[in-house]
């Protein structure tokens, strides 16, 4: 009768758990880059609404507030959370006709999101811009129709 020794045996139990831990950190990984590609189209369609919002509206004061209202609630439709998302314009052209008008969203992305354990980590922050004209047929609108191109 041969013996045998242990030599070359593979681990049970702890390939086993080393198994486990791969795959829970690759399926945190996947969830975590649709998160953000999934926070990239929520700040596209909220800066797009913002910017259009802002063009069309009746003054200055009245598009400031509409546009960054317009921008957080299309954050909202996208199921996404309010608080983290910041409206800023970027272009310093005044409220008038055939002006160019700038709309920056950012979102902040956590870097893991566990359902009931809650987040960790900063995370990325993304950012998206849109621009649109002033109509420079509108009414009520400061300054003369001078569009150029």
């Amino acid at each position: 009768m041969r013996h045998r020794d242990e030599a070359g045996q593979v681990a049970g139990v702890e390939g086993l758990a080393f198994g486990v831990l791969v795959f829970v950190l690759g399926t945190l990984l996947i969830a975590n880059a649709w998160g953000v590609v999934d926070a990239k189209m929520a700040a596209t369609a909220a800066a797009r609404e913002a910017a259009r919002t802002y063009v069309e509206a009746p003054s200055e004061a009245a598009a400031a507030s509409g546009a960054e209202q317009a921008a957080l609630d299309a954050i909202d439709a996208h199921g996404r959370r309010r608080e983290r998302a910041t409206v800023a314009r970027v272009d310093g052209a005044a409220f008038a006709r055939c002006q160019p008008v700038t709309i920056e969203v950012t979102y902040r992305v956590p870097m893991v999101a566990v359902p009931l354990l809650g987040e960790a980590g900063h995370g990325l922050t993304v950012t998206a811009r849109h621009a649109e004209v002033v109509d420079p047929y509108r009414d009520r609108v400061p300054g003369r129709v001078a569009c150029r191109g």
